[in-house]
């Protein structure tokens, strides 16, 4: 029969030969291609990893903050300077030298009251040249008027001619203007006399003193002996930004804080504003009548002016070292959501030191990048070290 017989034995088992040796490849190779994978693909992740961690420690490292609403309260705060209702620096019109003074420093004084006196010898001496030069102009003219009334006799009797009784009369006249003038003189030196006696020019206090007995003082010159102070009422200035501008009208209520923390609150009313807005801050210059009647406050120092009548919209604040100023203005780093750098310019406010208050240009929910080298630039990607937080 067909397929009998020792060659069909040889032919199955060369067949069942080649099936095992096939399967033994292909197990092979699967082993192998399970070895393979479990060699490389932990190799390839870590050097993903790796790469990944690479780069991440390649780019520039930031510290992020969030705007925030400025700490205010619902009144309005805003810093102000005290000055006196008037103030003035008193200098000489006589020349000499200080015989005595009279007025302290500190002293409070009456309008008319005697500051100090002045030794005038050479206006002294001058004062009396003058006065020997009008007695002189007063003798000619008195001789020239009598002899313009005798010339005038002898003109009605056609004793002499009417050119020499004209050249009379003119004569009279001049000597006449050279006593006014003389008379002019005097009076200009005994006015200017008066003023070796300094006066208050009105009741206030003597906040400086800067001569002493024996000083020499020149007329004309700038150097000021005295300065006095009117501080029963006092003025205060103070810069309201341009948002609260409209409420500033004349007889507005408000409280001048000496200390900043309302223990001295003092009543005070807006009396008049300068009319316009300040250029170059976008604020309105303000001010205020403080009354003084027992000299508590003191001219020349600063305090806090609080509108309580006077709403404001609150401001967001961040900290002054995230602002960059460039020529375009100031401007902060904001990341945006893949981690990159936006320069976006913004509208300050009020500089509070170590905050500044932001009226346009950033939100909450922003990311400012803190301490921005100023070689920042637009479109970098960086990492945020820190968690987010506000201020």
């Amino acid at each position: 029969m067909q397929g009998s017989g020792p060659m069909a034995g040889v032919g199955r088992h060369t067949t069942a030969g080649r099936t095992n040796v096939l399967l033994l490849a292909v197990v092979s190779a699967g082993l192998l291609a399970v070895a393979f994978a479990m060699g490389w693909f932990p190799r390839a992740r870590k050097d993903r990893e790796v790469r990944a961690a690479t780069r991440e420690l390649s780019l520039p490292t930031v510290t992020v903050v969030s705007p925030a609403p400025a700490k205010t309260g619902a009144a309005m705060f805003l810093p102000a300077e005290i000055r006196p209702w008037t103030d003035a620096s008193i200098v000489a019109r006589a020349s000499g030298y200080v015989k005595r003074w009279h007025a302290e420093l500190g002293a409070t004084v009456e309008a008319g009251a005697l500051l100090a006196e002045l030794e005038t010898p050479e206006l002294n001496e001058e004062l009396a040249t003058q006065r020997a030069q009008l007695r002189q102009t007063e003798a000619a003219a008195a001789l020239a008027d009598s002899t313009a009334a005798r010339w005038r006799e002898m003109r009605r009797e056609a004793l002499v001619s009417q050119q020499e009784t004209d050249e009379k009369l003119a004569d009279a006249r001049l000597k006449a203007a050279m006593v006014e003038s003389a008379q002019a003189g005097v009076h200009r030196l005994e006015e200017l006399l008066k003023f070796a006696r300094i006066t208050a020019p009105f009741a206030g206090v003597v906040t400086a003193r800067r001569l002493d007995v024996g000083q020499l003082v020149t007329a004309g010159s700038s150097v000021e002996l005295y300065r006095l102070a009117q501080v029963d009422v006092l003025r205060v200035f103070v810069r309201v930004p341009q948002a609260a501008s409209a409420a500033m009208v004349s007889g507005l209520e408000a409280e001048v804080l000496l200390d900043g923390k309302g223990t001295q609150a003092l009543p005070a009313k807006v009396v008049r504003t300068a009319g316009a807005m300040d250029v170059a801050s976008r604020t309105l210059l303000t001010e205020l009548e403080l009354p003084n009647p027992e000299h508590r406050v003191l001219p020349g120092g600063f305090a806090q002016v609080r509108f309580t009548g006077v709403a404001r919209d609150v401001p967001l604040a961040v900290p002054a070292n995230t602002l960059l100023f460039r020529t375009e203005g100031p401007t902060v780093a904001r990341l945006t959501t893949d981690n990159r750098i936006e320069l976006r310019k913004v509208t300050l406010g009020r500089d509070l030191g170590a905050v500044v208050e932001i009226t346009a240009g950033v939100e909450t929910t922003d990311r400012l990048v803190l301490n921005p080298p100023d070689s920042i630039t637009a479109g970098v990607e960086v990492r945020v070290v820190n968690a987010e937080k506000k201020l």
